[in-house]
């Protein structure tokens, strides 16, 4: 049964809630991994979301769920290394913003590897896209940073995760599939961390980040998303989701204290223009493999509303 305009309406505004909480992880990160190893971060926090994901998934789980998420989990594991090490070389609004390019380099994977055709308009966007990170990351007078690198690779690490998903979660249980993703995730960062990081617990300053990220933003995000998304047309949800670098721009500038010069304001406002060209276009024009997101019901929708957070 089609769900009534207060139930739409209280959906939204939970998905807008869960986008928010993700930008503002970007400082929240930032501040933790100042003071505590990034794969060590990581690897506590990625055990902290599995746990809190059991209850959810453990029951749908098969064979094949698992085969198929641990797989999708060394991209998504990939991506968080290079997102995690990256918020520590540039600033948490920089990080969120240039995250938000996984929007179209989900197109180009798509396209690359499954010949899902990419218009124009998309095309247009992602020159967009980079016409904007140059004026972020230094108005062409310098080249970007190593922060900034490391945060354009897990774009493109991120891009590949929701194509993979694009192809293949609809096979499968979604919170299945996420569990096995955070579960491979977090394998693959207990054992990188004696060889990354000290073997040490971390100091008192850290934990809240690890229990807000693991918990909120990973664990309980993923089941707010589910929900809001059950009820919501996929090009709103969309539109919601691309409100994620925004967000994580309002809470560098209030929590890490960024602060950007106008070239870098007019980047970020292009970089922002080109993921919503992006995600209206591809709502409005469905591709031809769905997808069905970790944290999502089961039918067609579309890939940018399988989403990785910070």
């Amino acid at each position: 049964m089609p769900a009534g305009p207060p139930k739409k309406l209280l959906s939204a505004l939970l998905l807008l809630c869960v986008t928010a909480v993700w930008g503002a992880t970007f400082p929240v990160v930032k501040d933790a991994v100042t003071s505590y190893g990034v794969i060590a971060f990581l690897a506590i926090r990625f055990a902290v979301a599995s746990v809190v994901l059991v209850p959810l998934g453990a029951r749908k789980s098969t064979r094949e769920s698992w085969k198929v998420g641990g797989a999708i989990g060394l991209v998504l594991a990939g991506s968080y290394v290079l997102q995690t090490y990256g918020v520590r070389y540039t600033t948490a609004t920089n990080s969120g913003i240039i995250t938000g390019l996984f929007v179209v380099t989900a197109v180009i994977w798509n396209r690359a590897l499954f010949g899902v055709r990419t218009p124009r308009v998309l095309w247009l966007a992602t020159l967009g896209s980079v016409a904007g990170l140059a004026l972020l990351t230094g108005g062409g007078t310098s080249a970007p940073g190593l922060g900034d690198l490391l945060t354009v690779g897990c774009a493109i690490g991120f891009g590949l995760h929701i194509a993979l998903l694009d192809r293949y979660a609809k096979e499968h249980s979604a919170f299945a599939l996420a569990l096995a993703q955070l579960s491979c995730s977090t394998v693959v960062f207990a054992l990188a961390w004696p060889f990354a990081d000290p073997l040490t617990l971390p100091p008192a300053s850290v934990w809240p980040a690890i229990a807000f990220t693991g918990m909120v933003a990973s664990a309980l995000g993923f089941y707010a998303q589910t929900s809001a998304q059950r009820r919501l047309p996929a090009i709103q949800a969309g539109m919601i989701l691309t409100m994620e670098p925004v967000f994580a721009a309002v809470f560098g500038y209030v929590l890490a204290g960024d602060r950007l010069s106008w070239t870098q304001m007019a980047g970020g406002v292009a970089m922002v223009a080109a993921l919503v060209v992006a995600t209206a276009f591809h709502q409005a024009v469905p591709p031809r493999c769905p997808v069905k997101q970790p944290g999502s019901s089961p039918g067609p929708v579309s890939p940018f509303r399988a989403r990785r957070r910070a």
